[in-house]
């Protein structure tokens, strides 16, 4: 529910928000070795996300002219996220002291993220242990009658060799939360309730609702109904202005692209193509992201999609969230050509910047599923996500050939 997803590179000192600017960022989305961060092998039908491409269109749905060249035919397979959700609560049920789980409370590591809330709101109430995993603890609770969620970096993060990364991260996300309470975004979020920068505790509102996904790449996605919500609450995002200074660029794309060309993930026709796109770019507006607007990221509330877990929140080229929502929703063709539509609307140079984001966060996906002693489901999905990155690298080619 309350999750986190990807990392960029260490940095030990204190996050400030900092203005976008046209060319670099802060490198891009955090990036774990895959040694650290296991994969739960399940997987997924494979259903094909193979459909009749209209004329004129690429398979992404993307519009091309006549005279470009066609362009040919992302990522089932469940992953856990880290951690393991200890009880599970139906969406609206009420925590009672008969929900309370005493020894899942009572754990060494618990104990002391207990001591760090206590800190900064002494009327908190433990309820019960919604996560203890590698990196985050998370605790749901109450003040007085109000539910909330404790979130705290985990004992195990601290003798981690990525703690400098992770207390990074968990530093902008409570200056995201920070910088909403004064620029209040157009979107459902949780609402901070306390925070202690150093010790990195951060306390917010429970949410009612349930998630639209449990995990990164769901076997089943949400309904259609639910996916336009979805995908709505990402939109009115990404068109929202907030002040240039409040938030920062989250991703060096130029560095991106070096990095995955140096390990052999892209082709030299693939970087140059790439590089080619984004030089056009040059000039375009960035755009607000949430950065990791994965299903497991959004409660589907009473009220409509909330969105949660801003580590990643800043300044991105336009469609980033687009080509995350697009690369997790692999068994659904219909939410697919939606999200390509959506990313067309704003012209040619939309769909190229969505083309460059569709294609990094690819190979981030390569990088981080791609491992030794996968199993026999998830050697599946990775066919099935080479299968889409060629997919996005034959588009980039047509995009290419129409300047």
């Amino acid at each position: 529910m309350y999750s986190s997803a990807t990392t960029p590179t260490p940095t030990a000192t204190r996050t400030t928000l900092r203005p976008p600017t046209a060319a670099t960022g802060r490198p891009g989305p955090k990036q774990v070795p895959p040694a650290s961060r296991p994969v739960a092998p399940r997987g997924t039908e494979g259903r094909s996300t193979d459909a009749r491409v209209p004329a004129g269109r690429t398979a992404l749905g993307l519009r091309t002219p006549e005279t470009a060249p066609p362009v040919g035919h992302r990522l089932p397979l469940a992953r856990q996220a880290d951690g393991q959700v200890l009880r599970a609560r139906r969406p609206g049920q009420p925590l009672g002291p008969e929900r309370i789980d005493p020894s899942a409370l009572q754990t060494p590591a618990v104990r002391a993220a207990l001591g760090s809330v206590a800190r900064i709101c002494p009327a908190f109430t433990p309820r019960q242990v919604l996560r203890e995993g590698s990196r985050h603890i998370l605790v749901a609770g109450t003040i007085g009658r109000a539910p909330v969620v404790a979130k705290c970096l985990a004992p195990q993060a601290v003798r981690s060799e990525y703690f400098e990364q992770l207390v990074a991260d968990f530093h902008h996300e409570v200056a995201v939360y920070r910088a909403f309470v004064r620029h209040r975004p157009p979107v459902r979020l949780p609402r901070l309730v306390a925070a202690d920068h150093d010790r990195c505790v951060l306390v917010m509102e429970r949410v009612p609702g349930r998630p639209a996904a449990r995990e990164r790449h769901p076997v089943s996605a949400p309904t259609p109904g639910e996916v336009r919500a979805l995908l709505g609450a990402v939109r009115t995002l990404n068109l929202w202005r907030p002040p240039s200074d409040v938030f920062q660029p989250r991703l060096d794309y130029q560095l991106e692209i070096a990095r995955y060309h140096s390990v052999g993930q892209l082709t030299d026709r693939d970087a140059g193509d790439l590089r080619g796109l984004l030089h056009g770019l040059g000039h375009t507006p960035l755009q607000l992201c949430h950065g990791d607007a994965l299903l497991s990221n959004m409660l589907l509330a009473p009220s409509g999609p909330v969105l949660v877990d801003w580590e990643q929140a800043g300044w991105y080229l336009p469609g980033y969230d687009l080509a995350v929502l697009w690369s997790v929703l692999s068994g659904d063709t219909a939410a697919r050509r939606q999200i390509s539509q959506l990313a067309q609307n704003g012209g040619t140079l939309a769909r190229d910047a969505f083309l460059v984001n569709l294609v990094l966060v690819l190979m981030r996906e390569i990088r981080l599923y791609d491992v030794p002693g996968a199993g026999e489901e998830q050697r599946i999905m990775i066919r099935r996500l080479y299968d889409d990155a060629a997919l996005a690298r034959r588009a980039v080619r047509a995009a290419v050939g129409t300047r």
